[in-house]
């Protein structure tokens, strides 16, 4: 009886123990409910995201496609795949993005800024390659970008590229930060640079010269005396070292600095000699020779429009 007893005992104790422990874990799980996480905001509450995809390939396209549809508040509008297609569709479609592949194009950088130029206003350019150098990097900014994205992109960081470029944003990694950083600081100094700093060529003074009177490539060759393709290599230099894009950028360039204060400069064979670019570009009138038919007739001048 002793023994029974003691084993009846024994048994109680452990119920009561098990029923003790059962009801320590029934509370922590019931604490773990109720400390659960909030759900993140619906995708519904986000602005909405008109895409158009404009990919030279069809697999990138379709994957893209299918991981904007998991969200509801981006809509892809418009695909394409040539720039053509683009052109014609960036023109006549709203959008807020442009995922534009620069395979599209055999001159990218032309693209863009064509692209850009056509796009209706609200729609911002993102450039998608698979890689970008530094002097890529910043041309594609400076032609209307406002991002670049690799080819190798996760879908997530697709996504927030998308959303935050819409939003007004720009969309590079570090080293494209990096790049744009130095190559504004660069064009800050070297526009506050002494005029002897510049290394300029008497050559390539000539030829500056020719441009900010307004001269054509050719009459600029006669002038220097070489040929017509020279000058255009020579323009190209001359570009670089005072970063600027074009014919225009230079002329104003060279009037801000006063870059040929004191300098001859050449004379056209046209009777009555064109118009000073710089003068032009500070006015906003075009140049005129004569013969041409008056700038409302012909829209606007094409001195700056040469290599």
């Amino acid at each position: 009886m002793r023994w029974s007893s003691m084993s009846t005992t024994s048994n109680g104790s452990k119920n009561a123990k098990g029923k003790k422990a059962h009801s320590r874990t029934k509370a922590r799980l019931k604490g773990t409910k109720r400390a659960a996480p909030a759900r993140p905001p619906a995708a519904t509450d986000l602005p909405r995201v008109r895409i158009i995809l404009a990919d030279s390939e069809a697999i990138f396209r379709v994957g893209m496609s299918k991981i904007f549809a998991q969200w509801e508040d981006l809509e892809v509008v418009a695909q394409t795949d040539t720039l053509a297609q683009t052109l014609t569709a960036v023109a006549a479609i709203p959008a807020d993005v442009i995922l534009f592949e620069l395979g599209l194009a055999p001159s990218p950088a032309d693209a863009v800024s064509e692209v850009a130029a056509r796009a209706l206003p609200g729609a911002k350019i993102v450039v998608v390659t698979p890689r970008a150098g530094e002097q890529e990097t910043v041309d594609y900014l400076r032609r209307g970008a406002r991002g670049i994205l690799a080819r190798a992109i996760s879908p997530e960081l697709l996504v927030r590229c998308v959303r935050k470029v819409a939003a007004g944003e720009t969309w590079l990694d570090k080293q494209g930060v990096n790049w744009v950083v130095e190559a504004y600081r660069t064009q800050s100094l070297q526009a506050s640079a002494p005029q002897q700093q510049l290394r300029l060529s008497e050559k390539e003074m000539k030829i500056i010269g020719g441009v900010t009177q307004g001269m054509k490539n050719k009459e600029i060759a006669r002038e220097v005396g070489t040929t017509e393709q020279v000058v255009k290599n020579y323009l190209r230099k001359i570009y670089d070292k005072l970063h600027v894009a074009d014919r225009l950028e230079l002329a104003l360039y060279s009037m801000r600095q006063r870059l040929l204060e004191g300098y001859p400069l050449p004379t056209s064979d046209s009777p009555t000699g064109p118009q000073p670019a710089a003068t032009a570009a500070a006015t906003g009138a075009p140049s005129v020779r004569a013969g041409e038919p008056a700038p409302a007739m012909r829209g606007s001048s094409h001195d700056f429009s040469e290599g």
